[in-house]
């Protein structure tokens, strides 16, 4: 799984060769969700409320980034790290 961006102990990854809908996976201790990049919904797992505050936050401000991210990974190729939430 490799990982884009790591910010508050949340880690923020992109598979390669993913299923649509195009998603990113967030990791914060034991809990585990995946994100539409484009609705920001969770399409599975669950976040606790202030991690999943912070990442939808964070994945408002990078969703461009978060989609060239995920053609690169559709393309198997190096993807690009993208600045944590401040």
């Amino acid at each position: 799984m490799p990982e884009i961006s790591r910010f508050y102990g949340i880690i923020i990854a992109l598979y390669y060769n993913e299923h649509n809908p195009p998603h990113f996976h967030a990791k914060y201790g034991e809990f585990v969700a995946e994100i539409d990049i484009k609705t920001l919904q969770i399409l599975n797992g669950s976040l606790p409320k202030r991690a999943k505050a912070l990442v939808l936050e964070w994945a408002d401000d990078h969703r461009s980034e978060l989609m060239l991210d995920w053609e690169l990974a559709r393309k198997m190729a190096v993807l690009n790290p993208i600045e944590p939430l401040k």
